[in-house]
């Protein structure tokens, strides 16, 4: 994991047999910004040698804060450093943590959709339509109903899914499942759970880990991760915590400005995005990102995790119980 203090970008025009190609590649550094600006020098240099050599590589790196190209760190802009871990200001000016040791996982309750209650739902609809045609005594009625109630087919699959999900206790009670039997051949892990706007988080204590280890990978695996969330603890190998509120969640309709604001902004654009955070900074500071529920497993909490722990869950209102999630 690496978030940088300081970013820059150099370019390079040259031949490349009967072509004028430009190249484009970034450089950071925490030193300075002559050092970041020696390493993007450096950088379009060896990406020139790699293309003559015959490589095929792209001319430009994109802009990206976070999860983007390959081998650019996390383009944001830091807030803290405590040890290892960095809070950063996320593209939609939320606060993250950062870290290399502590295991975060996101489990999203909202995406959980099968192709099993998809194929239920349209049977039901279809169902439906065949009683009628039924009473009706017209196949005609029958095939007009099927197609008319095709559009609807992702919303009957969805309520099926939720009554499937609460017969058997919920997505809370089946992700808690999920733990226990992960739980069951890791009898070492504890795991601090924690509720989100939109599902769980979890925070294993019982030691630091890398996000690319194989047990980390098995444990994602293991208590349905969401996809989107592994992808990116693997991209920037580490883990992610949001600690502040959504804005869109807590009334604030417009997005930080300017835009996109890919850290770093100029500097003539730092006034709009200063008065923009001002004012979001103001609103998040009576919401929670996340709610403490409870602790399955040992409970011990490594002595090098204790820190982050008292950091992630005070930055996060997470033991705030007047505090609404957003």
């Amino acid at each position: 994991m690496i978030v940088p203090e300081y970013w820059a970008e150099a370019r390079r025009t040259a031949q490349l047999g009967t072509k004028a190609i430009e190249l484009r590649r970034f450089g950071w550094s925490n030193i300075s910004p002559e050092d970041a600006q020696a390493m993007a020098e450096a950088r379009v240099e060896e990406a020139w040698a790699r293309l003559r050599a015959g490589e095929t590589l792209p001319h430009r790196e994109p802009k990206l804060p976070y999860n983007g190209s390959e081998g650019v760190p996390i383009r944001e802009e830091v807030l803290a450093r405590h040890g290892e871990a960095v809070i950063t200001r996320n593209a939609y000016g939320a606060h993250c943590l950062n870290t290399e040791q502590a295991l975060f996982a996101d489990i999203d309750f909202t995406s959980e959709f099968s192709l099993k209650s998809g194929l239920l739902g349209f049977a039901l609809l279809n169902f439906l339509n065949l009683l009628l045609a039924l009473q009706l005594r017209s196949s005609g009625v029958f095939l007009l109903c099927m197609l008319v109630s095709m559009p609807f087919s992702a919303a009957a699959a969805r309520q099926v899914e939720r009554l499937l999900v609460g017969l058997r206790g919920g997505r809370l009670h089946l992700a808690r499942q999920r733990m226990q039997v992960f739980l069951s051949t890791h009898p070492d892990w504890s795991l601090r759970l924690y509720q989100t706007p939109a599902g769980l988080r979890v925070l294993a204590t019982q030691q630091p880990l890398a996000a690319r280890s194989a047990e980390v990978r098995a444990f994602f695996q293991a208590v349905a991760t969401d996809p989107v969330y592994v992808r990116m603890c693997l991209h920037q190998n580490c883990f992610r915590a949001r600690l502040s509120a959504k804005p869109w969640r807590i009334g604030i309709s417009n997005s930080m400005r300017p835009r996109p604001g890919v850290w770093p902004v100029s500097p003539e654009k730092l006034p709009i995005r200063s008065a923009w955070i001002e004012g979001y900074e103001a609103k998040a500071a009576g919401y929670a990102a996340c709610r403490y529920l409870e602790t399955l497993g040992t409970g011990q909490i490594h002595a090098e995790l204790q820190d982050l722990v008292d950091l992630h869950d005070r930055e996060s209102g997470a033991l705030r119980q007047d505090a609404p999630l957003a």
